[in-house]
């Protein structure tokens, strides 16, 4: 017996057109894969809105020359040590420095210490990459 179900959806006809001209420029073969992805995307974003544990990564990029910034930085992921999974520290040239810090927790407590390290002077861009721990909503 199968796994999968199947189920109708009526749509305007702009708008499968559009969708449908959407998907191809992503390169997915059919709708049935766009649409898993999308529900999939917003069964992620309810996880974070319900402060559930997830899972994700923080990317930053930041001048290492910048006054007592690394320490501050460190202190910071020292805080949290409880939800970072591991990091990763690259230089992208003499003044630059780019961090990927795993991460897995709650919701709020990711955010937090992604506004915490975001905030420090010196640090020039964080994007903070929202995913799953692959659990299901409770």
């Amino acid at each position: 017996m199968s796994n999968l179900y199947r189920f109708g959806v009526s749509l305007e006809r702009q708008l499968i057109d559009d969708f449908d001209k959407h998907i191809k420029s992503l390169n997915y073969k059919n709708r049935s894969e766009a649409i898993r992805d999308l529900i999939r995307d917003a069964l992620v974003k309810k996880q974070w809105l319900c402060d559930n544990e997830v899972a994700g990564a923080i990317t930053m990029n930041y001048d290492h020359h910048k006054r007592e910034l690394v320490n501050k930085l460190l202190d910071i992921q020292h805080d949290y040590q409880n939800i970072i999974i591991s990091s990763q520290h690259v230089h992208i040239d003499h003044h630059n420095c780019l961090e990927i810090i795993a991460v897995k927790g709650k919701a709020r407590n990711v955010e937090t210490l992604a506004s915490k390290l975001k905030s420090q002077k010196g640090v020039k861009h964080l994007s903070l990459s929202m995913s799953t721990t692959g659990k299901s909503l409770k």
